[in-house]
């Protein structure tokens, strides 16, 4: 891999078979491995690891807690790069779009599940940000037929305080940073709800103009 985009060399990146006709199997095969769908892969395969060092000797090894947060914090840097590198170098595929949110949500509902199931985080706190993905997610389906709901500021500040309010709960933490966790954890529940029901409204809003422009055309 050139690190260089198709388009960027002049070309398609779609290389002719022998005869003149289209390798498609081959150029689906070489699209799909790509570095944005590994590190999305990666992403995938940590989650059960990442269960497994969270829970190991009863869940409240110090240690194994460590070694958690490790895999927790390589997800949550794996999912910053390969939506970039995907968008920069032209690497976007079909699997990339689904496997992508699929990563991101397994990873931090593992994470939120886990944390709970210890006692160390309440189930409403995970209640809550599990409902808001689902809702969202189903909302996008919903008027997906009208257009697309973008990724807001508020989303992206929602996610990055997500995820530094649960790497802190994976670590335990005692004393001073305990207190500054649940804080941290409190300003991610805020951004959940703030921006799930801002989503709502550009819910409705895009599928009421869909609507009028159809209506209108009709």
């Amino acid at each position: 891999m050139t690190g260089v985009p198709a388009s960027a060399a002049g070309g398609t990146g779609r290389q002719p078979a022998p005869g003149g006709k289209l390798g498609t199997a081959a150029v689906n095969q070489a699209s799909l491995w790509n570095i944005a769908n590994i590190l999305t892969m990666v992403r995938l395969v940590l989650v059960p690891v990442f269960v497994a060092l969270m829970l190991a000797e009863g869940g409240y090894d110090p240690a194994w807690r460590a070694l958690a947060w490790a895999a927790f914090a390589i997800a949550m840097i794996t999912d910053v790069f390969d939506g970039h590198l995907a968008r920069t170098y032209n690497l976007v595929t079909d699997f990339g779009k689904i496997a992508d949110p699929i990563a991101d949500k397994a990873i931090m509902g593992a994470a939120l599940i886990c944390l709970s199931a210890l006692g160390d985080l309440p189930w409403w706190v995970t209640g809550v940000i599990l409902g808001r993905e689902l809702g969202i997610t189903l909302l996008r389906f919903w008027v997906i037929r009208y257009g697309v709901i973008p990724a807001s500021r508020g989303g992206k500040l929602k996610t990055l305080s997500q995820g530094i309010a649960v790497g802190m709960y994976v670590l335990a933490l005692t004393g001073p940073l305990a207190t500054l966790r649940f804080w941290v954890m409190a300003l991610a529940v805020v951004l959940t709800v703030a921006t799930g029901l801002d989503y709502i409204r550009q819910a409705i809003v895009l599928r009421r103009q869909g609507q009028a422009a159809e209506e209108h055309t009709a």
